[in-house]
Order: C-alpha cells, then sequence, then structure tokens
C-alpha cells in the first residue's frame, strides 16, 4: 500500500552543509528503500513530502523524530494514496529563496514558508504547485 506523509520540523544546523548532509544521507536511503520525496527549506524551517510503502514511510518518519538534526517535528498529513506525484525524485529540493512569491504567499500566511500555520492539504497543494511549475530540483 502506497502512502503519502507531510511534515515540518526545524534545522538544528542551518548551514548549507548540514543541508548538503541531510539530502546526501536521504536520496541514499530514499533510493533503497523506494522512498520519493521532495524537501522544502527556508531560513531553517523544513516541510518535506515522503511517498511510499506504508511501513518504510512510517520507519523513516520514526527515524526523522529521533534525528538531532531536526527538532519541532509535526506530522501534517498521512494519507493512502494510488499514485505517486513525486516519483521523479528520491529526494526533490526546494529552496524557497528562489520560489516566485506569489506562489507562496498563496499558500502561506505571508510570512514566508511556516507550514507550522497552515493546513496540511494546504502545504500538499503549494507542493503540488511546485511540481507542476518545475520548482523542484535535484532528480537524484
Amino acid at each position: 500500500m502506497l502512502v503519502r506523509l507531510l511534515y515540518a520540523s526545524r534545522a538544528v544546523d542551518t548551514s548549507p552543509s548540514a543541508l548538503e548532509g541531510i539530502l546526501k544521507v536521504a536520496r541514499e536511503h530514499n533510493l533503497d528503500h523506494g522512498i520519493t520525496g521532495v524537501l522544502i527549506y527556508q531560513g531553517g524551517v523544513f516541510l518535506q513530502a515522503l511517498e511510499g510503502g506504508r511501513r518504510a514511510v512510517n520507519d523513516l518518519f520514526g527515524a526523522i523524530q529521533r534525528d538531532r538534526r531536526h527538532k519541532d517535528v509535526e506530522l501534517l498529513l498521512f494519507e493512502e494514496i494510488v499514485q505517486r506525484s513525486l516519483c521523479g525524485w528520491a529526494m526533490g529540493l526546494v529552496d524557497v529563496e528562489r520560489v516566485n512569491p506569489g506562489t507562496l504567499l498563496r499558500y502561506s500566511d505571508g510570512q514566508g514558508l511556516n507550514p507550522y500555520a497552515v493546513s496540511g492539504r494546504t502545504s500538499l497543494a503549494f507542493i503540488e504547485d511546485l511540481t507542476a511549475t518545475a520548482a523542484i530540483c535535484g532528480h537524484t
């Protein structure tokens, strides 16, 4: 059974090398476990969508909750899906600083990326918009 999980968290270390480290590990792990997804980042805040088998996604989310590189981990959405929408990326990346400000404003409270302030469905709509406009990079 395929599932989609969205969560928000805050980075403990906001350096570019820390973000690169998270992406490198995620891409390797996800390829090995049949997980696809996207990581959206701005100012120390992460919004991540994961898709894959229920057990693999649940196990990964448990590991993220224990990962000392993240704090304030909050589940936003968990649902069964018929097909993946993020199948092009083991872990795609969106740097919100490069997203059209109007796109972000449609899905935020006007203060930048803040998935804690909107519904999980709103965060999913934001991700779907980014996917449709090819704003996701890192096809590995």
